[in-house]
């Protein structure tokens, strides 16, 4: 049998920021609903609901000095470090991020050039062959670039590829707006390599879905929900939590069975599930969805390791900062490099509505 060309994880890295904000750090917000009328409840009350619905209770931010290609790029040495790799080898550099650097003092978004140029600039890489781009595809695009990754590599297009996602949104958030305590900022980043195999290894599948007619504004832009700011022109992250919670739970179980199905697996020949890490109520009733597509009742125990309540939704660097903090054995509880032949599942949900799913056999 002919050997085939697979996508496999050699390294991994994650930046997490140094400012800790716990939820008591809200007690003094004054929030708004959004149409600028203040919220009747107490903050007290407000923060222990969002506790409860989110299972945060406290989050990361960065350093006033650091911006997101900045955390990028740290998270880049370490992964490159990880891989035991030449950094000249690099075929492909994908940042997956949203908002680009976003310096201290404003909410302006700073594109040009990409941060994944600004990467491979500060990473001092001089090969012209190493592409470097952008992807903004949401929360999901970490994942869509992982899976951009695996079509340079089973192409024979690539043999390198490094892959991350990071973000600031402490300085896109609203802090007028309850759901500003969502927000976090962080940075991780994979290195994807060719190996050739007879049997499937690495990524075997993966599925993608995007849902714009009824569902492109469940995330968006738009003023401060407090009437004094609403001219000074800035803008921030605002989202639509309820029916953004609704379209999560009915569609990325489908999504994820999807991708199990293309690759012939079952529920029960998968070890763990890294998800997207967005509210932990959320995720927990994702979950029990997707077994419930496979007749289960109950979900093994410790199957969706979970980061949020500590280092909160910091949008693209929560699946690959997940995944760092496993692979090194530095989260609890979970040695993935003990599940040889194991199979993990990554899924995350998003602005777009973007959806994807990838399958990944250990």
């Amino acid at each position: 049998m002919k050997n085939s060309i697979n996508s496999i994880i050699t390294g991994t890295g994650s930046y997490i920021p140094t400012r800790c904000i716990k939820n008591e750090a809200f007690l003094k917000n004054e929030f708004f609903d959004e149409t600028g009328n203040p919220l009747e409840k107490a903050n007290e009350e407000i923060i222990q609901k969002f506790s409860e619905i989110t299972e945060i209770e406290e989050r990361r931010y960065v350093t006033d000095d650091l911006a997101t290609s900045d955390i990028a790029h740290l998270a880049a040495e370490e992964a490159i470090k990880s891989a035991g790799i030449d950094k000249e080898e690099l075929d492909h550099i994908i940042v997956a991020h949203n908002f680009g650097d976003v310096k201290h003092g404003s909410n302006r978004s700073d594109m040009v050039p990409s941060l994944a140029a600004r990467v491979k600039h500060k990473l001092g890489i001089e090969n012209p062959g190493t592409i470097a781009y952008d992807l903004p595809f949401g929360c999901p695009g970490w994942l869509q670039a992982v899976i951009q990754a695996d079509y340079y590599i089973r192409s024979g297009d690539a043999k390198k590829v490094m892959v991350i996602g990071a973000e600031t949104l402490s300085r896109v958030s609203d802090p007028h707006d309850r759901d500003s305590m969502i927000y976090a900022d962080g940075a991780g980043a994979t290195i994807l390599e060719a190996q050739e195999s007879e049997n499937p290894i690495g990524i075997l599948s993966h599925n993608t879905r995007s849902d714009t007619k009824v569902y492109a504004k469940m995330l968006y832009m738009d003023k401060s929900y407090n009437p004094a700011l609403k001219d000074k022109g800035d803008i921030f992250l605002k989202m639509q939590g309820r029916k953004l919670y609704q379209y999560a739970i009915t569609h990325v179980p489908m999504a994820i069975k999807g991708c199990l199905d293309k690759s012939g697996l079952s529920i029960d020949d998968v070890n763990h599930i890294l998800i997207h890490q967005a509210n932990g109520k959320m995720d927990d009733a994702i979950i029990q969805r997707l077994y419930a597509l496979y007749d289960k009742d109950e979900v093994p125990k410790d199957v969706m390791p979970m980061t949020i309540s500590k280092l909160g939704n910091s949008s693209v660097a929560t699946i690959p900062t997940l995944l760092d903090l496993i692979w090194k054995d530095k989260l609890e509880g979970y040695d993935i490099n003990k599940d040889k032949d194991g199979i993990l599942v990554f899924a995350s949900v998003g602005a777009g509505m973007n959806i994807n799913a990838l399958a990944y056999r250990i």
